[in-house]
């Protein structure tokens, strides 16, 4: 019975070394204490206690020292708590300070809380990076489209990398650049021969302001001929006149048809009032029995007049 008494006790010492191992990072604590960076294993438990890693601390501050970097644990374990990536921030920071850019922690930091990989954004300071634009098409003066591709070089700018825009709007400004200048040419020709006034003219307008880089350079890749942008707005317009005049044309001929109709029944009006007129010319005295029968008689003979013309200008159109 005292065995199974000893053994339990045994067991139950056992476990809690275990987890005392487990909980409190004796391991890290004496990696820190080799590297010289003096942190006290009480500060390791209270950052298991406030769920932080300790190693997520402990080894990017370790890193820092070495590197000469003055940095504590609470500014590390503040930005892990806020959600940063502590490691990614030293390395930016030591990168730094070996390339001789002045970069301070609270920097570093809110450019990585605002989402921006701060590592490659000191790397893309020291070594710029070349961003090509996609095919740009501008119309000169004299209707000929031109596809300009350009490749700009840029380099990141820390200062304005919090807040900044990015790549997008630095490649909407060059397109927009590049139109206005090949828009304000003369003739295409004059772009071709002298492609680099594009650049000059788009250099000069300070596109990089409000973003997060530098231009440094741009430098046009390809220049390629493309529709003939004048003659197709013609043939389109002169389409477009033709239909009109056909369309007021068509109007006139309408009102021309309907004025006609109007007239005829004007006629058929005025027709229809000659009987009345006849006999109340008749009741009043004002024409006589004879006068009505040589009216009809006249009517008879005009009408056997206009039959015999019609006829006979049948028979001459058949022979």
């Amino acid at each position: 019975m005292s065995q199974i008494i000893l053994i339990s006790i045994l067991g139950m010492i056992g476990l809690l070394i275990v987890l005392f191992f487990v909980f409190v990072p004796v391991g890290l604590w004496v990696s820190s204490m080799a590297a010289n960076v003096k942190i006290s294993i009480f500060t390791m438990v209270g950052m298991r206690l406030r769920r932080v890693r300790p190693a997520r601390i402990v080894l990017p501050l370790i890193k820092a020292r070495k590197a000469g970097l003055d940095l504590g644990v609470n500014q590390l374990e503040a930005h892990y708590l806020a959600g940063g990536n502590v490691d990614n921030v030293v390395n930016a920071l030591i990168a730094s300070e070996r390339a001789g850019i002045e970069l301070k922690f609270e920097k570093a930091a809110a450019i990585d809380l605002a989402g921006r990989n701060v590592l490659e954004a000191v790397k893309m300071s020291v070594n710029p990076k070349v961003i090509e634009t996609p095919n740009v098409s501008a119309v000169a003066k004299d209707g000929i489209e031109l596809l300009v591709k350009a490749r700009v070089t840029v380099r990141a700018d820390l200062e304005r990398l919090v807040g900044g825009a990015g790549e997008a709007t630095v490649l909407a400004r060059i397109g927009e650049g590049i139109v206005t200048t090949v828009g304000s040419a003369l003739s295409h020709k004059e772009v071709l021969e002298n492609p680099d006034d594009i650049s000059k003219r788009v250099l000069s307008k300070g596109l990089d302001s409000g973003t997060a880089f530098e231009i440094l350079s741009i430098d046009i890749a390809d220049i390629d001929v493309g529709r003939n942008i004048g003659a197709q707005l013609q043939s389109l317009q002169a389409e477009a006149d033709k239909n009109i005049a056909q369309a007021k044309a068509e109007e006139r001929r309408a009102m021309a048809v309907a004025k006609e109709q109007e007239m005829r029944a004007y006629v058929v009006e005025a027709e229809a009032e000659v009987p009345k007129a006849m006999a109340y010319a008749l009741r009043e005295g004002k024409l006589g029995v004879m006068d009505y029968y040589e009216l009809q008689n006249l009517k008879a003979d005009t009408d056997m007049r206009e039959t015999i013309g019609g006829g006979a200008s049948g028979k001459s159109i058949e022979s």
